[in-house]
């Protein structure tokens, strides 16, 4: 095969990439180790800030997220038994919306489909070959026959675990890694939301979260060990800690629990995304903890990005922003994961035997609630900050 870009992994970074580079005529092909059926109902965090809505909708790609996000204009902080609203459309004219991750990689998929363009499922042995010339490959099995894609650029769409970041040498690149000494045990739930809006409460027993997926589908989430054993969280446990970090009564309505699972919490970037012709979007690249709700629009301001880079290299053979891709990329990446390492340095207990660390926390939190600079500096992060591309 032959292609202009080769695209691995299909998720929302590589599956934007290729809806983007279609519209201007470029072709590429997308390779997925996993099954259409696993990535559209693997279950993921669902925020997006305005920007990111805003791309979505000027790719065509937001037609369903118009009719059923839920559009939210502020959050709560909870601390001492007290909510306090955060204004986020007031303080910055912009908005948030709930839309599940899943659901946009579903657009995303029947929107590629419907190009007619390749996406490989369920492919196995992939590799990158020549990723410092200008014509870099990819060899995969695919139904028990292997294929190699001649390629101009490769895309490592294909997250922390994928194979694309591994393909650049270790010298070649710097990690920056943090690992959290918590994790998050969430739930799904077939019940009414605690809320309109997120709350985000600090408790003295742990972190605890509570958001939607629909107006009958709650998500939620309470701070526990990163090796947390699940048996030893049966259903009343759960809700029974739900109803004391969330200070809830009966506006916390315990439903079915039709998810349960522990997510552990890292900080982590390479520096740079790009080696060659092997660029680096999304997961690949960076995580940050779930705190600050940042890894898709992360990986849709990466895409922007590399989308505009590749349209002036085919279209005049610009190599000037693939050259900057990393950096721009960069800029942006590290004010996310500052203001992710804060909201979590903020509401999560790290240490149970160190008052003055709680002090501390509250300290901030109350001059975040009560001070109109610190509250518009959370607003604007939360929101989103502008893309420079």
């Amino acid at each position: 095969m032959r292609t202009q870009v080769g695209i691995i992994g299909a998720g929302p970074a590589g599956l934007l990439l290729a809806h983007l580079l279609h519209r201007r005529g470029i072709d590429s092909v997308v390779l997925e180790s996993r099954s259409r059926a696993y990535i559209e109902g693997r279950i993921r965090a669902g925020l997006l800030e305005q920007g990111a809505v805003d791309t979505l909708r000027e790719a065509g790609l937001a037609d369903r997220l118009d009719r059923e996000g839920l559009v939210h204009n502020g959050l709560d902080l909870l601390f001492d038994g007290t909510r306090h609203r955060i204004d986020l459309f007031g303080l910055t004219g912009k908005r948030v919306t709930i839309y599940g991750q899943q659901e946009a990689v579903k657009d995303m998929v029947a929107a590629r489909i419907a190009t007619g363009r390749p996406i490989f499922f369920e492919v196995a042995d992939t590799a990158v070959h020549d990723i410092t010339s200008d014509r870099p490959s990819i060899t995969f099995t695919h139904e028990g026959t292997r294929h190699r894609i001649e390629c101009d650029v490769i895309a490592g769409c294909d997250g922390f675990h994928g194979i694309s970041r591994p393909a650049i040498p270790a010298s070649a690149v710097r990690v920056y890694d943090r690992v959290y000494p918590f994790g998050w045990l969430g739930i799904l739930s077939r019940s009414r939301p605690v809320s309109e809006e997120l709350i985000y409460a600090r408790h003295e027993r742990g972190f605890a979260l509570a958001t939607m997926r629909s107006h009958t589908l709650a998500r939620l989430y309470l701070q526990c060990a990163p090796d947390e054993d699940l048996s030893l969280w049966p259903d009343e446990r759960i809700w029974e800690e739900l109803h004391i970090r969330l200070s809830c009564g009966s506006e916390l309505e315990e439903g079915p629990i039709l998810q349960k699972g522990v997510t552990a919490m890292r900080s982590f970037v390479v520096e740079p995304m790009r080696h060659g012709r092997l660029f680096l979007a999304g997961d690949a690249a960076h995580i940050v903890p779930p705190t600050g709700a940042k890894g898709m629009n992360l990986a849709i301001g990466d895409v922007r990005v590399l989308d505009a880079a590749l349209g002036a290299f085919f279209a005049k053979g610009d190599t000037s922003l693939m050259d900057r891709y990393s950096a721009i990329c960069l800029d942006r990446i590290w004010k996310v994961q500052r203001f992710s390492w804060w909201m979590t340095q903020m509401l999560h207990v790290f240490d149970h035997a160190d008052p003055f660390e709680h002090r501390i926390q509250l300290a901030e939190l109350d001059y975040v609630v009560n001070s109109p600079a610190a509250a518009t500096t959370l607003a604007e992060n939360y929101v989103g900050l502008p893309y420079a591309v």
